[in-house]
């Protein structure tokens, strides 16, 4: 059984986006293009927070709130050129702003648990090998257990 569920959408705020030598264009907010033939494996291309300071970067948190409780599904909804790929990481941080863990994801779907003591956490789109994708959203589901 399936609870309550967020989009997640790459909004036009480009600080936390590679934009050396990338050409973006954004068609609506489900439909941006990105493309860079140079840009090396590793690389961050996009990053989403679920925690901000607001007066400090003027922006807001793009990620909802999660525990280490629940069990979620992502999904990843994205056209990606054939054997080219991109990956998910996903950091997990407590309290004090330390990494609790990490979970880094290839495929377009995939359920996880956080760790107990996640406090806020962030989400990497990392370049592994692609030079241009079609971006459209990421998914995140909750996972109610059938017993409850």
């Amino acid at each position: 059984m399936l609870g309550e569920k967020w989009t997640i959408y790459w909004n036009e705020y480009v600080s936390d986006t590679y934009l050396y030598g990338s050409e973006l264009k954004f068609h609506n907010k489900n439909q941006v293009e990105f493309h860079n033939e140079l840009m090396p494996p590793g690389t961050v291309i996009k990053q989403w927070y679920s925690k901000t300071n607001f007066w400090a970067q003027r922006k807001e948190p793009a990620l909802p709130i999660i525990d280490g409780e629940t069990e979620y599904i992502l999904k990843v909804n994205m056209d990606v050129p054939e054997n080219e790929n991109i990956t998910i990481r996903l950091a997990f941080f407590d309290r004090y702003g330390v990494e609790a863990g990490y979970l880094n994801i290839r495929d377009k779907e995939t359920r996880f648990k956080c760790p107990l003591k996640t406090y806020s956490y962030n989400l990497q789109l990392i370049n592994s090998g692609v030079t241009r994708f079609t971006f459209h959203s990421i998914i995140l589901q909750e996972v109610i257990d059938e017993e409850e």
